[in-house]
């Protein structure tokens, strides 16, 4: 029998043009691959990305902090829910966002997510060497600026940022690589522009323009790693301050309101959310243009168990036409899709 919630996500689902009852084929073989696992995966978030994907309760000697919350929450919990998928998941916190997406390379996780970008050089690490595999985009990212509402006209576009203002990042994220590539601190390579000083824990370096410096959102060049600020070599460049390394993004959120920063530059779904909580006293400014997409990483030798997971992902957010904004507006979405799905013949499943 399907339920209340169920049928009212059902019925959404309807209306938005989304529905399709045929089964989704597994891309490489053209038939569905059934269970993904024989036993509990192993799934390690990021704890610091609300409302995408969250902990409980910050504080990591807490219980809550190993309640995994939002977007991407729910969206595993869908997935348990498919009949005939064989998929459980013990879920675990990680506190740093720094090279998050390898983690699933390691024997501690199966699958690793967290609001990751998904992009090319992720897949790599230091040496170059591929060690993970994204799963299918299931949720799609911009690039915003967060600033105080009244700040809003002075920050509304990327190119009015000038050296007088203090733009905070988390580093080793896309909201840090798009704020420096849109302002020109680097070019498409990550290559950070001459006379850029950086503050790191070993003292000031300035770049030369060389390949010695480097920011990507894949990493950094090691002369650059935990740095804390850079300083503008032009007058139409703001002034970059890192933050939120170990306690995540929140720490920039309270630096604007404290006015230690001017703005935070992170993805839009983070930024709406804080506007949203902060009363008004906190706005959206510039948007970037460019859209990005999420996904999980799994272990490279781990193909089939992407391929599983990508059949199931698709089936959920019916190809990408379900997605965010339609989690927000019903939470029980996805969960509504599983039911959906278990009501299929059995054959299909």
């Amino acid at each position: 029998m399907i339920t209340v919630s169920a049928l009212t996500a059902f019925i959404r689902i309807l209306l938005l043009g989304a529905f399709c009852l045929c089964p989704v084929l597994n891309a490489a073989s053209g038939e569905e691959s059934g269970s993904c696992a024989d036993d509990a995966l192993d799934f390690g978030f990021y704890a610091f990305f609300d409302p995408v994907s969250y902990s409980a309760d910050e504080d990591p000697e807490s219980e809550g902090f190993h309640r995994h919350r939002g977007y991407e929450a729910d969206l595993l919990t869908a997935l348990e829910a498919m009949q005939g998928a064989g998929l459980s998941f013990s879920r675990h916190p990680i506190p740093v966002f720094d090279d998050i997406w390898l983690q699933s390379a390691s024997p501690e996780y199966d699958i690793v997510g967290g609001g990751i970008t998904i992009l090319d050089s992720r897949k790599r690490d230091a040496t170059g060497e591929e060690r993970v595999i994204f799963t299918s985009g299931h949720i799609i990212f911009r690039q915003s600026l967060l600033t105080r509402a009244e700040d809003e006209e002075r920050m509304n576009s990327y190119d009015k940022l000038s050296s007088d203002l203090r733009v905070g990042a988390l580093a080793s994220t896309t909201g840090e690589f798009r704020l420096l590539e849109l302002t020109g601190f680097v070019d498409d390579k990550g290559l950070l522009a001459a006379g850029v000083r950086v503050d790191t824990p070993q003292g000031p370096v300035i770049a030369d323009g060389s390949a010695d410096y480097v920011i990507t959102p894949a990493g950094e060049s090691p002369s650059l790693a935990e740095r804390s600020a850079l300083h503008p070599p032009a007058a139409a460049m703001p002034q970059v301050i890192y933050l939120g390394r170990d306690t995540g993004e929140n720490e920039l959120i309270d630096a604007l309101q404290a006015k230690t920063i001017d703005a935070v530059a992170r993805g839009d779904l983070g930024n709406q959310a804080a506007a949203h909580a902060s009363g008004g006293s906190l706005v959206v400014a510039a948007r970037d243009d460019k859209i990005e997409y999420g996904g999980f990483t799994v272990d490279i030798n781990a193909p089939e168990l992407a391929a599983c997971l990508d059949e199931k992902i698709n089936w959920l957010t019916d190809n990408r036409r379900i997605g965010y904004g339609q989690w927000v507006e019903h939470p029980t979405v996805f969960l509504g899709r599983a039911e959906i799905w278990n009501e299929r013949p059995a054959q299909e499943n």
